[in-house]
């Protein structure tokens, strides 16, 4: 079973990712060797490598391989950078990071999903990932200021809290609530008070909940 799917990760490397333009061969590799199924519910194990969401419980899902790769790119991390995460999910994005050679510090608002990924991760031998339970709208303060912070809900808005905690130089990759439709926007920390942004296309994920989030 191992080897098929080490098959079908290759494959999901070429035809979901590499032939969407993403050619960084840094991302490559990442989702070459992060074993994806490992993040998933039994009752999803065959669906793995698919593209596609898939649902791990508690009305939460891990994202589209295509999407995980293209936040993993616009974030433009280098090794033994800090990234705050916001939702930690499966832990398949921080997964991805860690491999990347970055600190994450990853919050998670469901302590289910947050002590699965724990576990995950430990068995995977990241230890460059910390976890916790709590609301991913204020950020995680003790560990800032971040060079990265990627955010994987919707949000009603780019938050004060995020761009507070945010290096200058840094980056926020995130899906925003326009109306009708989420945009993945990246925003640039230019000085204390300065941002630019940049809309990159049309998204899906589930909504921010928390104190500046959505309500439950």
């Amino acid at each position: 079973m191992n080897e098929d799917f080490d098959k079908l990760r290759e494959r999901m490397v070429k035809e979901q990712i590499f032939c969407r333009g993403i050619k960084d061969k840094r991302i490559l590799e990442a989702f070459r060797n992060v074993p994806r199924h490992l993040f998933v519910p039994e009752s999803q194990l065959r669906f793995s490598y698919i593209d596609s969401p898939l649902p791990i419980g508690e009305g939460q899902t891990i994202s589209q391989p295509y999407i995980v790769a293209l936040m993993s790119w616009l974030l433009d991390v280098q090794p033994s950078q800090k990234v705050l995460e916001i939702g930690t999910g499966s832990g398949y994005q921080a997964a991805i990071l860690a491999y990347l050679g970055t600190k994450v510090y990853s919050i998670e608002r469901i302590a289910s999903l947050a002590e699965r990924a724990e576990r995950v991760l430990t068995q995977l031998g990241y230890n460059n990932v910390e976890i916790t339970v709590g609301d991913g709208s204020l950020g995680w303060p003790q560990y800032s200021p971040y060079d990265r912070v990627i955010v994987t809900a919707a949000s009603p808005s780019i938050l004060d809290s995020w761009r507070q905690q945010l290096k200058i130089g840094g980056k926020i990759v995130l899906p925003v609530e326009y109306g009708l439709y989420q945009m993945l926007v990246v925003v640039d920390k230019i000085s204390e008070t300065e941002f630019s942004q940049k809309q990159i296309c049309e998204c899906v994920f589930v909504p921010l909940i928390g104190k500046y989030g959505y309500k439950k």
